[in-house]
């Protein structure tokens, strides 16, 4: 039975583009030579192509791993942990953060905590909550050298320093991987190299973790086989995954590059790791596709033509896609079942996205605007502040106009009373303004969408609140803390929208407040 599919479309005027999307999609035996592997469906240059799509048979290494992920697993629990912490970024953390919060009231392992802040009080939260004689902290970096991650690790290695609570999930090779060997962690779980970060949801990036919270892994690899079948067939009626990355690249032709997410609520973070797919990989070159997570649906007057909606799964919203659609925006329904089907999910987004790449021809692989930001973060710890264009909240919103997006980032803790107060002033400014709004927590995003913002349509407008630091913590073997970090990340960021000619301003939320 097909675990992921299409239960409605009406795509109203981008149904020609669809059709036209899907016609070259297989003059090009698009869905062949994904599966061959064939790099040349995207660009003649194999680099970050063929070394990136391990993502389509990893399943099978899964189930292959099976024995070991379950004694891992078996013996925390037996050797008395009751937590475990993941720390890491973007496609190493994201995945995690959707099952710990999906399958957090009925997983039967270890607590499952996710770490991807540099803010001081989120790290000192994640201490105060971790009992270091019962937690399990796992490093989880591709590179083995990710800033945030490899500060976290000091940071509680410097506290607990105990190897068997320690264990990390990498690519052979890397420093992370050895470091790891060098203090007889508990477990180092390496990679297939041919994996990129966002494509790793049903690697060991996502399953370890799965697999130590007691989360039913096994059922999640076999949603994912049992909708492959389908995403292997040529005939669009067959393939929804063809189907779905068809009408992603067709509605960014046609200006509906702000694909607005209704998801079902038992998987309503599953749009965290969306959101990365989607955004890295297309957001490139100018174009790519905008995910609009999180935004509950209004009025149908703040809806301009740039909007396709995608509804997953039973969402409580059906009256407002019905007058969407009756107006004319094109609305996608896909069926969902249970929370294990979040497998299937994964595997036919995946598939959709790189044959969205196909019609886009982009490389939805790379990331070339990713290791901006992370370059000028160095130079601001290095260097001090950078100076900014001097500008104000008014000046940058008298700038909002139709088709562009207004980007609320918080560089906050992830559960700071300013959150939810952020995320109403957001759909305040979707009210006022009729355009699409996103919220990131910084510095997730950067490795999240952080691609999009500067290689993708150059709609966006950005809005960074920085929170205050009434404390903070050292990281060890290094002479910067936390809060340094933090506020390097943001003034770095800040720097790299001004390298752009991007519309960006540093406000609070006291000034958004105020004019809303």
């Amino acid at each position: 039975m097909t675990t992921a599919g299409f239960r409605r479309e009406r795509l109203g005027d981008l149904q020609a583009g669809v059709d036209a999307a899907l016609a070259d999609l297989g003059e090009r035996d698009a869905v062949a030579r994904l599966w061959a592997r064939d790099h040349t469906l995207w660009a003649e240059d194999p680099t970050e192509i063929s070394d990136r799509m391990g993502w389509l048979e990893v399943t099978d290494d899964m189930l292959a791993a099976g024995a070991r992920l379950d004694a891992v697993a078996e013996q925390a629990k037996a050797d008395g942990f009751t937590h475990v912490v993941v720390m890491g970024m973007g496609g190493s953390s994201l995945f995690p953060e959707v099952l710990a919060r999906t399958f957090g009231e009925v997983a039967t392992g270890l607590e499952l905590s996710v770490l991807d802040s540099t803010d001081p009080a989120a790290v000192a939260g994640i201490l105060a909550q971790s009992p270091p004689e019962t937690t399990l902290f796992v490093a989880s970096s591709k590179s083995g050298g990710t800033v945030e991650t490899r500060s976290h690790l000091d940071f509680f290695w410097d506290r607990v320093a105990r190897p068997e609570a320690f264990a990390v999930v990498t690519d052979p090779g890397s420093a992370l991987g050895d470091l790891a060997r060098e203090r007889s962690y508990r477990e180092v779980f390496e990679n297939r190299t041919d994996i990129g970060g966002r494509y790793s949801a049903l690697s060991f990036f996502g399953l370890v973790p799965a697999a130590l919270a007691g989360v039913d892994w096994r059922a999640l690899v076999a949603s994912a086989q049992a909708v492959s079948p389908a995403l292997r067939d040529g005939d669009p009626a067959a393939n929804p995954g063809l189907r779905l990355g068809a009408i992603l690249g067709a509605a960014v032709k046609a200006g509906r590059d702000k694909v607005t997410l209704v998801i079902d609520p038992r998987i309503e973070t599953f749009g965290l790791w969306l959101e990365q797919l989607l955004a890295e990989s297309t957001g490139k070159h100018g174009t790519g596709t905008v995910p609009i997570v999180d935004e509950p649906l209004g009025p149908s007057d703040l809806y301009g033509a740039d909007r396709l909606f995608v509804a997953i799964g039973d969402v409580d919203q059906e009256i407002g896609l019905d007058v969407l659609a009756g107006e004319g925006h094109p609305v996608v329904e896909l069926s969902f079942a249970e929370a294990t089907d979040l497998g299937a999910q994964v595997l036919l987004w995946e598939v959709a996205t790189a044959l969205c790449g196909a019609v886009l021809e982009i490389n939805p692989y790379d990331q070339p605007n990713v290791a901006e930001a992370k370059e000028a973060t160095k130079e601001v710890l290095a260097s001090g502040r950078p100076d900014l264009p001097a500008t104000t909240l008014a000046e940058v919103l008298d700038q909002v106009g139709p088709g562009d997006y207004l980007a609320v980032q918080a560089y906050m803790e992830p559960f700071d009373p300013a959150v939810p107060q952020l995320e109403e002033l957001r759909l305040a400014l979707r009210d006022e303004f009729k355009v699409a709004t996103t919220f990131g927590i910084g510095p997730r995003f950067l490795h999240s969408t952080g691609q999009l913002h500067k290689g993708g349509p150059p709609t966006g407008v950005f809005l960074q609140v920085v929170g205050d630091d009434p404390s903070d913590a050292a990281i060890p073997g290094q002479d910067f803390t936390f809060s340094e970090l933090k506020h390097a990340q943001a003034d770095g960021d800040l720097a790299t929208f001004a390298k752009h000619g991007l519309r960006a301003v540093r406000t609070t939320l006291a000034e958004l407040a105020a004019r809303a």
